[in-house]
This record gives C-alpha cells, sequence and structure tokens, in this order.
C-alpha cells in the first residue's frame, strides 16, 4: 500500500471534513482505542457520535465522566495537530503541546499535580503488578532531550527505531497523564512520515501491548509483532477505503 496515498487522503479528508473514509475512520477507531486503554467507559458507538455530532444518546444507567468526554474531542483535535505537524521534525514544544491539547479543559488541567501545559512535577509509575518504573520528574527534561536528539540524528527511520522511541517514551513517562496517548500518535506521525505503515493500538490487544512494553528489554520481538499486527488491519482498511483513483483539477 502507499504510504504517501494514506497521508495525503487522510490530510484531504480532513481538510473536506470528508465522512465515511479513512480519516472518519482514523480519528473514531483511534481516539476510541486510545482512551479506551486508558479507562475511557464511552463506547465505539458513543465516540463515532461525538465525532459526529459532538453529542450522543447515553442508555439511562450509564454513568459518564465529563472528562471522558472531553478527552474523546480533544483526541480528534490532537489527531488533527497530528497531521497538521505530519513531516515535521519531533520536538519538544510538539510533545508538550500534543499533551496539552489531549488534556485541554478536563478537571486534570485544574490540578496542580497534573501540571498540564508542562512536564510531570509528581513521580509515576507504569501498572500495578509487574509494574516499570519512570524517570523521575527532576530528569524529565534531560531525558527527553537525549532521546529526541538521538532519535533525529538517525537518517533512515524504521519500524524499530519508532517502537524503541515508544518504549523509551513511554519509560520517561514525562507527564501526569496522557503519556500513552501521546505516545501513540507520535507512532502514527512518524510512520506516515517514514514511509511506514501507520497503526492503531486496539483495546482488545491491550494486553498484548501492555506485555510488550514490560518485556521490551529483554526483547523487543513481542511488541513489534504486536504492532506488526495491527499495521496488518490497518492496511486491510486503507486497501479497501482507499481503492479509488480521483483525477485532480488543476
Amino acid at each position: 500500500m502507499n504510504i504517501n496515498k494514506i497521508k495525503n487522503e487522510l490530510i484531504k479528508q480532513k481538510q473536506s471534513k470528508f465522512k465515511g473514509n479513512i480519516y472518519h475512520y482514523s480519528q473514531v477507531n483511534f481516539a476510541y482505542n486510545s482512551n479506551k486503554i486508558e479507562g475511557s467507559r464511552l463506547t465505539s458507538e458513543q465516540t463515532e457520535a461525538i465525532f459526529d455530532t459532538a453529542s450522543f444518546i447515553s442508555k439511562t444507567d450509564d454513568l459518564i465522566k465529563l472528562d471522558d468526554l472531553i478527552e474523546s474531542k480533544n483526541h480528534f483535535k490532537l489527531f488533527d495537530y497530528m497531521l497538521d505537524n505530519v513531516d515535521e521534525v519531533l520536538t519538544k514544544d510538539m510533545i508538550i503541546e500534543m499533551n496539552k491539547i489531549l488534556k485541554r479543559n478536563t478537571s486534570d488541567e485544574e490540578n496542580p499535580r497534573y501540571n498540564v501545559g508542562g512536564f510531570k512535577v509528581v513521580p509515576n509509575v507504569i501498572g500495578v503488578i509487574n509494574v516499570i518504573h519512570t524517570t523521575s520528574p527532576a530528569d524529565v527534561l534531560k531525558e527527553i532531550e537525549k532521546l529526541l536528539k538521538e532519535y533525529n540524528s538517525k537518517t533512515n527511520i524504521t519500524l524499530e527505531d519508532i517502537v524503541d522511541f515508544h518504549f523509551e517514551f513511554e519509560k520517561i513517562h514525562p507527564f501526569g497523564d496522557g503519556n500513552g496517548r501521546v505516545g501513540r500518535i507520535i507512532m502514527f506521525k512518524e510512520c506516515l512520515k517514514n514511509n511506514i505503515m501507520p497503526f492503531i493500538v486496539l483495546d482488545s490487544d491491550k494486553s498484548y501491548y501492555m506485555r510488550g512494553l514490560k518485556q521490551y528489554e529483554n526483547g523487543k520481538m513481542f511488541l513489534i509483532d504486536t504492532i506488526k499486527h495491527e499495521q496488518d488491519l490497518f492496511e486491510e482498511i486503507c486497501e479497501e477505503l482507499l481503492n479509488f483513483e480521483i483525477e485532480e483539477n488543476n
């Protein structure tokens, strides 16, 4: 599949507000799955309704958190920001802006412990069982700048390079919240930029994804194979939805 066609069509459909194709599919499924991995209780149908109409009908016994609604809408804006900057060099300021977009107007933004708009000020870890210890707040800036310098010095970025970056980013865990979602949107961006099939990590594959992160230092292939599976799924959708040619008017 031509990756440039995927990238260009995503950008064109974003600009034209075209529904029912790869942009619409990617927005809804990325927001639903990435937020679901982090505990959102919204369904895929509710997420699609929010994207299409900025509203949805809830079952009477559903308890919907306001932050789930806000972060769903914010993830749509995050995806657009990623497309607007898809070919730009990844920078510290871009990563901070991604987190700021995701967390804007949430309850976390009002809580100084989360330091929305900046790096974490309170220590954090990944998981409860088989905990991954993360970088201390005092060292985050240094470690992020080191990671970006190393990554941006590469001339031919591979899928393994992108997954390596994701693991190191998650191990730093630079923000009070939203690290996983920012990390996954970065992978999508960097795949599109470097002519690699992008992917959406599905909530149904969360256990494989988390296991891959936790075992990455002992063996990379479990996480990489999980991501290759997600690539295959996204490519199938692209083949279905992008199997057309349109003559552009000059």
